[in-house]
């Protein structure tokens, strides 16, 4: 069965090309592929991480502008593109305990002479939290695991409640951001949150330098800036600040934190965690610290006071465009940030260095006499780790054009060695595919799909075995937020890719100073051999998507997929009114109070809400139109490529528009920024995606009515979906 999916999928025409077409785009592929250079990233790595360039820092604006006259040397009309925005650094940073015992958090990294970075202090950032509040105030301690919802109902049933006090949380489970949310709602005052070397430190192997893991003075830096509420200028959400669109001030921006929030290394943790007192953490909770791990609160009491430099920085996003030949208005647009914490070898240099040579290999085609057919237009986007500044600012400021210029979005951030990982609109899953059939793993020699299909074969969910055997098509995952492809696909509804290796590059790096070219080239991609595939994949892409007759869209997994969410949310819905109904009649029954420890404290449940039944038809009905739609497009798709030109050209305006068609001008509920209805961020997991948002968070928060408005605005989007399908079908006839 495995080789009868491999070779449906190896016997596929190209996506989007008659045969001639296609055996010209291959040549030109093979052509991209003897351009790239391995030296080439190596030697840009060392150059772009020789010294901080965080957003607003000297080097960061001494990177851009290699980059941009790079570019230029190869053709491209490359620029600056410059926005100021929010930027909050810290100014003052205390963190000590105060009881039972005394300790004061040394809140740094010590350099190591193997890492020849690790010991600049000049422009270097300390580890903070950007947009966290000011504060300083003093409270008792309490741990809350990873401190997410489902922990503080854990808390609430060992009786521990955390207003007043200030909570300290493991990294892991969610994106920090969430961490110090959660503890907001629940009336903490403050929120530490460190590395366990469960996580990433001791626990999984050798730490730095021996290792790649984090050692006890590694600490991972980050925003916690609101981000499922909105990302880019917390101050100009939505906008982009001028004389007509004022910034709001740091106090009524709705996406600041509300309290000081702090991360450390589990160096500094260990004297706080140790002194805690109250009942023991449960079982999942502990990490791996040589202590008895308690939840509190006390005896620890801590003292934490931070002060920030709220101030408003350049931006600067580099644009290279190459002009199309003969659909110039149709943009296939590429792009990786260059913005680091402090060094950012792996985050995001990595994947910069990547798309450079993309850039350099496209420049040595052109030199020959080709030239794409759409414009392509390459963008290295600045701020992006302090919540996706630079994209979401060019986004909103370009808006209107991107929405009838942008044919799709193919982004990349931080690359290493090991497995292909996509993930995407659904629409260009069967393209995905195809692409990593045609790119050869170079420590394996087969493709970087077979390889990726043997793994998931061996570690996959029961159910992922099974599709990899059987279905021609792996399956990619679905966008939430995290990198800078949000924007695009979030907001304006433009089909997005986001494509990086890696699974066999572990570490504890991550957003520290070790995140260097030594850590780098000694354990994550040393021969820059998966830079050059990465390049290798999304300079496909690009070409592609470039060259294509007709746009390489395809409906039918996108159709399957919607079904197997609405499933997943129906099997929720169930689970939900089951768990209910059974926690109901125990707790009717005192079963609570005969099986709880009477040494033990005891919180008595509360009678929980009962899902009712909820009329899903609407969306069946626009389920059962779309898999005929689609089915129908496939069917027709062979017949597209022989269009008149202007038939193609109104073909494909439509085609790259239809993802426009799955966002609602309203947003979703309370975050009306995210307006795709079939793939958001969490309001709880931050970058973590999920699928048929509103309909299924009101299912999670118990929201009856919204979930019912959910089930009719999806049906509704697909309705629209549907149609453009369709439209395109009748121009194909």
């Amino acid at each position: 069965m495995a080789a009868t999916s491999v070779q449906a999928q190896q016997q596929q025409p190209l996506l989007g090309f008659g045969t001639e077409a296609a055996k010209k785009e291959l040549d030109l592929e093979a052509a991209f592929d003897k351009q790239l250079q391995a030296n080439n990233l190596r030697d840009w790595m060392k150059r772009m991480t020789a010294f901080p360039h965080q957003l607003g820092s000297p080097y960061g604006l001494n990177n851009a502008l290699f980059l941009r006259d790079k570019l230029a040397s190869w053709g491209f009309d490359a620029r600056l593109d410059t926005v100021h925005v929010l930027f909050p650094t810290p100014k003052v940073r205390i963190l000590e305990l105060t009881e039972p015992t005394k300790f004061k958090a040394s809140l740094t990294e010590k350099p190591l002479k193997e890492d020849a970075t690790s010991a600049q202090t000049k422009d270097v950032l300390p580890p903070y939290h950007a947009f966290s509040a000011n504060g300083d105030v003093t409270a008792e301690l309490v741990f809350v695991n990873y401190g997410v919802p489902d922990d503080y109902e854990e808390l609430a049933k060992l009786g521990v409640d955390v207003k007043g006090k200030i909570v300290i949380a493991k990294y892991g489970g969610s994106w920090r951001g969430i961490k110090p949310k959660v503890a907001y709602e629940h009336g903490a005052i403050g929120c530490i949150i460190y590395s366990d070397p469960k996580e990433d430190g001791y626990f999984q192997g050798d730490v730095y330098p021996k290792g790649a893991f984090k050692n006890e003075s590694g600490v991972q830096r980050g925003s916690v800036v609101d981000l499922p509420l909105a990302p880019g200028d917390p101050l100009t959400n939505g906008f982009v600040a001028d004389a007509a669109h004022k910034r709001l001030s740091v106090d009524e921006a709705p996406a600041m934190m509300k309290i000081p929030v702090l991360p450390i290394s589990y160096g500094d943790a260990l004297p706080l965690l140790k002194a805690l007192g109250g009942q023991v953490a449960p079982a999942t909770w502990r990490g791996a610290l040589p202590i008895t791990y308690h939840v509190g609160p006390g005896p620890a009491k801590v003292h934490l006071k931070l002060e920030f430099n709220f101030d408003i920085v350049p931006c600067y996003n580099v644009i290279a465009t190459l002009k199309g030949s003969e659909f110039p208005d149709q943009w296939v647009i590429r792009g990786n940030h260059h913005d680091a914490w402090v060094f950012g070898a792996a985050d995001p240099v990595s994947g910069a260095v990547a798309e450079l040579e993309e850039a350099r290999a496209l420049g040595e085609l052109v030199k020959t006499g080709w030239n794409p057919k759409r414009t392509i237009v390459y963008c290295w986007w600045d701020g992006e780790e302090p919540g996706l500044l630079g994209s979401t600012e060019w986004v909103e400021k370009y808006q209107s054009i991107l929405k009838e210029k942008a044919v799709v979005y193919l982004n990349s951030d931080g690359n290493g060695r090991g497995y292909l990982g996509a993930g995407g609109s659904h629409t260009l899953e069967k393209f995905v595919n195809q692409v990593g059939r045609d790119v050869t793993d170079p420590e394996k020699g087969t493709s970087v799909i077979e390889r990726l299909r043997s793994r998931t074969i061996l570690n996959g969910t029961p159910t992922a075995k099974q599709e990899a055997r059987s279905r021609a098509d792996l399956r990619i995952g679905a966008l939430g937020s995290g990198s800078d492809y949000t924007p695009f696909i979030q907001h304006l509804g433009i089909a997005s890719l986001n494509v990086g290796y890696g699974g066999e590059d572990a570490g504890g790096d991550y957003h520290s100073i070790f995140d260097s070219y030594d850590h780098y080239t000694r354990f994550k991609d040393g021969d820059f051999a998966y830079g050059v595939t990465l390049a290798k994949t999304l300079g496909r892409s690009v070409l592609r998507f470039a060259n294509a007759d007709v746009l390489p869209f395809d409906f039918s997994n996108f159709a399957n997929t919607v079904q197997g969410y609405t499933a997943e949310v129906k099997k929720e819905l169930e689970a939900a009114r089951t768990k209910a109904e059974d926690h109901n009649k125990v707790l009717g029954e005192g079963r609570f109070e005969a099986a709880a420890d009477p040494k033990d404290p005891f919180v008595k449940p509360s009678v929980e809400s009962v899902a009712p039944y909820l009329n899903f038809a609407p969306l069946d009905n626009a389920l059962v139109r779309l898999e005929q739609s689609a089915k129908a497009f496939a069917s027709a798709s062979s017949k597209f490529s022989t269009l008149p030109a202007d038939k193609l050209k109104e073909l494909n305006e439509i085609l790259y528009k239809t993802e426009r068609k799955l966002i609602h001008a309203d947003g979703l509920p309370r975050r009306p920024w995210y307006r795709h209805q079939i793939y958001a961020p969490g309001f709880y997991t931050g970058y973590g995606v999920k699928t048929l948002p509103m309909i299924r968070e009101a299912i999670e928060q118990k929201n009856w009515k919204e979930a019912e408005e959910g089930i009719l605005r999806v049906s509704g989007v697909l309705e629209g979906f549907v149609g453009e399908v369709e439209r395109a079908i009748g121009v194909g006839r």
